[in-house]
């Protein structure tokens, strides 16, 4: 078992508990095949669906997306993760995403189209949060799912600067600093109306950013400029070679450590999508897609040169071996998590 820093790579799988979820599994990772073995689970808050770890890797947060909303820390320095304190209540509901930030957890809340920075203490404990809410305003041309924000993804940007959110009821991206705790809206980039941004990944070099769309089966490729936080839509990709069979909606969204590749995952389909990242960043081609080896692929990993997908229908975590000339995914193995929702390695 491979170690870092005299710790063993572990992977951290979230779960809605709602579902039959067991909460937030922690699984071994063997770094020559990238197996996955589980260690323990533990049930501390209902529907963990979306975990982020600390900067040095011994604390791990999670959200709890629940009508009122709660994020969770958890010692991981042993096998099996230890609730350090009660959930802190985040001022929104059904948050989805969480990172951290300039000593602060970030979480996007769906359900109340707003974002909230929790405090985080010098032993990585939470502290409850008295204001740090910036709630989103808008709407969208999608009558079901556009009536109002939703906010889908809240995380910082390369430059360490910036904190961006990404919100699937207005069709933005909202660039925000935190000052004195508070995300205080710096600009909002609108992208296409009803394309329903759902999350964001950020080119190694920093100078692209990519957005999956959930509304529609595509990835928007946009120009970042760190200097003046501005986001320039560029292009639109599709994520399927044609017209989808039924419903489609992409999810997980993963650039390779080099830059070379992004891997999008899209439920109803079911499908692994490969593009090759072309020119400086700013161009995306389809390679091709691959069955996801499950039902529902919520969210998608890459690390050590396999990339891990959440299946949360089917109630698994599956993962691939990747071709380093195609990035194509090759099936290699997978694990019963029952109603899986997100992947975090460390």
């Amino acid at each position: 078992m491979a170690d870092l820093g005299g710790r063993r790579r572990r992977a951290f799988i979230g779960s809605f508990t709602a579902a039959g979820g067991p909460g937030i599994v922690a699984a071994a990772v063997d770094p020559d095949s990238g197996a996955l073995t589980v260690l323990s689970s533990v049930n501390g808050v209902p529907d963990p669906s979306y975990l982020a770890l600390s900067a040095t890797g011994d604390t791990l947060y999670a959200v709890s997306e629940t009508a009122d909303g709660a994020v969770a820390a958890y010692r991981v320095t042993g096998d099996a993760p230890e609730q350090t304190g009660p959930p802190v209540p985040v001022g929104g509901s059904g948050p989805t995403h969480l990172s951290v930030f300039d000593g602060h957890v970030l979480t996007a809340n769906y359900g109340s189209g707003s974002i909230t920075a929790v405090p985080v203490r010098a032993d990585g404990t939470l502290a409850r949060v008295a204001s740090g809410v910036l709630r989103h305003a808008g709407s969208g041309p999608h009558t079901r799912r556009q009536q109002g924000p939703h906010a889908h993804q809240v995380q910082p940007d390369p430059s360490g600067r910036w904190v961006v959110s990404v919100d699937l009821g207005t069709d933005s991206v909202r660039v925000c600093a935190l000052r004195d705790g508070t995300p205080v809206l710096h600009r909002e980039h609108a992208l296409r109306p009803g394309s329903g941004p759902r999350h964001l990944v950020f080119h190694p070099e920093g100078g692209y950013a990519y957005v999956v769309n959930e509304l529609t089966p595509t990835v928007t490729v946009c120009r970042w400029d760190a200097s003046d936080g501005s986001l320039k839509p560029l292009a639109e990709a599709a994520v399927l070679p044609g017209a989808p069979a039924g419903d489609a909606y992409p999810s997980g969204l993963v650039v390779s450590p080099d830059g070379r590749f992004v891997w999008t995952a899209t439920r109803g389909e079911d499908v692994l999508s490969v593009f090759a990242v072309e020119g400086a960043g700013e161009m995306l081609r389809l390679v091709g897609t691959v069955p996801c080896a499950g039902n529902w692929p919520r969210a998608v990993a890459e690390s050590g040169g396999f990339l891990y997908v959440a299946n949360e229908r089917s109630g698994d975590v599956t993962w691939f071996s990747l071709d380093p000339a195609t990035g194509l995914p090759r099936r290699v193995g997978s694990i019963a998590v029952p109603a899986a929702s997100c992947v975090v390695l460390g």
